[in-house]
């Protein structure tokens, strides 16, 4: 439990980061499709036994490679890119899952993960992942946060956005990959997500946004292994629903409070008479 625990901490801090910047850039339908595009590599790896982290690298890299393509070579928005290689993706890797004897045992690792069952060897490469994204967020964050707000305007600055781009998928990608030994591969969304979703309802900049989301994200991963632990249901998809759980809780609150901060003024309003009610003082028509 004790090691599971460090995992999803760990797991947390990297997707936080990333994380942060999928949804200020508004990036979350890629960042589900690239979850999900690692798949195929994945099952080549495990079924050979191949490094896996190679094999999702490999995925990665030719799923964004199609989708530019897609992009380029057609009038299509890249959204449609995205969605092809989403389906065509997720297909083929359950496709090549199939094809082994233990299909379903072999499939249910990979995609919903076993944080029960991550090593030592895995938090430390998982550690590293979120060092680089960490590091990586701090040298690019000019480019990264103005390419966030306004890509027009850091072309103009001379930010050169396309490589800001390519680098944000590049971040995007370590995260997915280095989480997916933990939470699998169609649970890692929801901490890519989740958790910097709630952030952003409560601040504003993107520094304590992020650390905003480490916080949600180990609240949900200590509550999600309690109630896992309790309840006896799998731990990476508890830990996912509490995550999501947390950002409707944070919505249901940031209503409240901004119901409360209306309700005043909307008060003074009715409760300031209206010099129409009243009318015109009696003596005023007296010759």
């Amino acid at each position: 439990m004790q090691r599971a625990l460090l995992a999803g901490v760990v797991v947390v801090v990297v997707t936080s980061v990333a994380g942060t910047w999928v949804v200020m850039r508004g990036m979350t339908f890629l960042g589900d499709a690239l979850a999900h595009g690692v798949l195929p590599g994945l099952t080549v790896a495990y079924l050979f036994g191949l490094n896996l982290i190679a094999g999702a690298a490999v995925a990665a890299a030719v799923m964004l490679a199609g989708i530019e393509l897609v992009h380029r070579r057609s009038r299509l928005s890249e959204d449609v890119g995205i969605g092809l290689l989403f389906v065509g993706m997720l297909a083929l890797g359950v496709i090549i899952a199939s094809k082994a004897r233990s299909y379903a045992g072999d499939l249910t690792v990979i995609l919903f993960g076993d944080i029960l069952a991550v090593t030592a060897a895995d938090i430390r490469a998982t550690a590293v992942a979120a060092v680089v994204v960490l590091v990586a967020s701090v040298v690019l964050y000019r480019p990264l946060i103005v390419l966030a707000f306004n890509e027009r305007k850091a072309a103009a600055l001379g930010m050169r956005p396309g490589l800001a781009h390519a680098a944000l998928l590049v971040l995007i990608t370590v995260a997915i990959i280095a989480s997916f030994q933990a939470v699998g591969v169609l649970l890692v969304f929801a901490f890519l997500v989740g958790p910097p979703a709630s952030a952003a309802l409560v601040v504003r900049r993107v520094p304590t946004m992020m650390v905003a989301a480490m916080g949600f994200g180990a609240v949900g991963v200590v509550v999600g292994l309690l109630l896992s632990y309790h309840l006896g249901t799998a731990g990476p998809a508890t830990i996912a629903g509490v995550t999501v759980a947390e950002f409707f809780a944070v919505l249901a609150v940031h209503d409240l409070r901004r119901a409360k901060r209306r309700r005043p003024d909307g008060a003074r309003t009715a409760a300031t008479p209206s010099p129409r009610r009243h009318g015109r003082p009696r003596g005023d028509g007296v010759a």
